[in-house]
């Protein structure tokens, strides 16, 4: 493979790698950089292995749903867009379906169920790959979407602010629906304009998105004449606990009157209850359609331990680098250097950190922004940072998390998509909160 053909990110990796031991060299930071490359190889190693119970919790239910024929449903609501947006994908196809999830969960803040998603994503798309190893105009645009993905609440910003005693911490809300907005859609421009310039490869007959779709409908159909629906006394029992369950949310409700719908407790709540909520349906779903919802869960839950072990080796190429990059001093040097630029869209040279250290390290940038919330809460300089925090995502984690979990090794425009919604969102997160603070 020639230079040309190489990903970015190997060299991206490599100059962290290097400049960052120049520059602990330049500063004295040896034993520094050393230890952050044991601590973000164990680190990475533990968050794969803690991924592995929500993966197969998450790939376990989804195939549950998929079973049923869910997915196809809905793949039906949502066929206008997502045919314009992915169009090697067939709409009814597994992916389809998957992509919708891992977005509709990244909006509503639940972080746990939307990387399984993602994965799932990832290796049905990679059922459409005519290049194994390389990434698809679907898999670049999946990955570009979803480092940018719209947030409709961020409740763990929220949750800090409101700690550290904001008035109003919900007030992070608008500004951070508008900046994602804006990054989605530069996502989507920059992946689509990157795509254009580049030559798109046929697809092998022998695995065309076409002939898939049709073994994938022929292959729920089977599954969907083996069901068996429950017999009516099953019914009317789960819908008899529905309607307790329901009656029990009223009462509660009534309890603590209409203004508690619109206050932050009903947010953190809501929260709280969104995810066995989620659950209870899509089991529900399955059952009353006959599924055998444990047989299901356990079988598709074997792949979350397969994907775990697969990413390991890419998720500690990444946080070694990252380890090693701020250990050395190198992001002070980056921050010092970008600052005139930051200066004159009107960042606060504070803000410089956070906005570097988001698309490298999701736990680095939340612990930067409530320590600046904690000391500063009513400044704007919180304001900004909370904003950037529930506005951006961790995108070099992204990548080697989806990527890796298919074997990507050539991530062709994947990284420069993302960083384009990276810097859109930065610089909006900046402009609306000098507007609205």
């Amino acid at each position: 493979m020639n230079q040309s053909q190489t990903s970015p990110i190997n060299s991206i990796w490599l100059f962290m790698i290097i400049s960052a031991t120049v520059i602990a060299a330049y500063n004295g930071r040896m034993t520094e950089i050393t230890e952050a490359s044991f601590e973000g190889a164990k680190n990475a190693v533990t968050l794969a292995i803690g991924l592995i119970g929500s993966m197969a919790l998450w790939l376990g239910i989804i195939s549950i749903v998929e079973t049923a024929g869910g997915m196809k449903i809905i793949a039906r609501l949502i066929y206008p867009l997502m045919v314009k947006l992915f169009p090697d994908i067939p709409a009814s196809h597994p992916a389809m379906s998957a992509i919708i999830l891992n977005i509709a969960a990244n909006a509503l803040g639940l972080g746990n169920a939307a990387t399984p998603m993602g994965l799932k994503a990832m290796a049905e798309m990679d059922k459409l790959n005519p290049e194994k190893g390389t990434a698809t105009d679907a898999m670049c645009l999946f990955l570009a979407i979803n480092t940018s993905s719209v947030t409709i609440i961020p409740i763990s910003v929220i949750t800090i602010r409101a700690s550290a005693g904001v008035t109003n911490p919900g007030d992070i809300i608008l500004p951070t629906f508008i900046a994602t907005c804006c990054s989605t859609i530069a996502a989507i421009v920059a992946a689509k304009f990157f795509a254009s310039r580049q030559t798109k490869p046929s697809l092998n007959q022998s695995i065309t998105p076409e002939s898939l779709d049709k073994n994938d409908s022929l292959d729920r159909e089977e599954k969907i004449s083996k069901l068996t629906p429950p017999s009516k006394i099953g019914k009317l029992l789960f819908a008899s606990l529905i309607g307790v369950f329901l009656g029990a949310v009223i009462y509660r409700l009534s309890l603590r009157g209409i203004p508690y719908l619109f206050s932050l407790n009903f947010l953190q709540s809501l929260s709280n209850w969104l995810l066995p909520i989620l659950i209870c349906s899509f089991l529900l779903f399955g059952y009353f359609r006959g599924v055998k919802v444990y047989e299901t869960m356990t079988e598709g839950a074997k792949a979350g331990f397969e994907v775990a072990v697969r990413v390991i080796p890419f998720m500690v190429a990444i946080f070694v680098a990252i380890g090693m990059f701020r250990a050395s001093g190198a992001l002070d040097i980056m921050a010092t250097i970008l600052s005139p630029i930051t200066n004159l869209i009107g960042m606060p040279a504070e803000a410089l950190p956070m906005a570097l250290i988001r698309p490298l390290s999701g736990s680095g940038a939340f612990g930067i922004m409530s320590e600046i919330v904690t000391n500063e809460p009513l400044s704007f300089l919180s304001y900004l940072v909370s904003t950037m925090q529930g506005s951006t995502e961790t995108t070099f984690y992204v990548l080697a998390v989806y990527f890796g979990s298919v074997g990507i090794k050539k991530t062709r425009y994947a990284l420069p998509a993302a960083l384009c919604a990276d810097v859109v969102g930065i610089f909006t997160s900046v402009i609306i909160s000098r507007i609205i603070f």
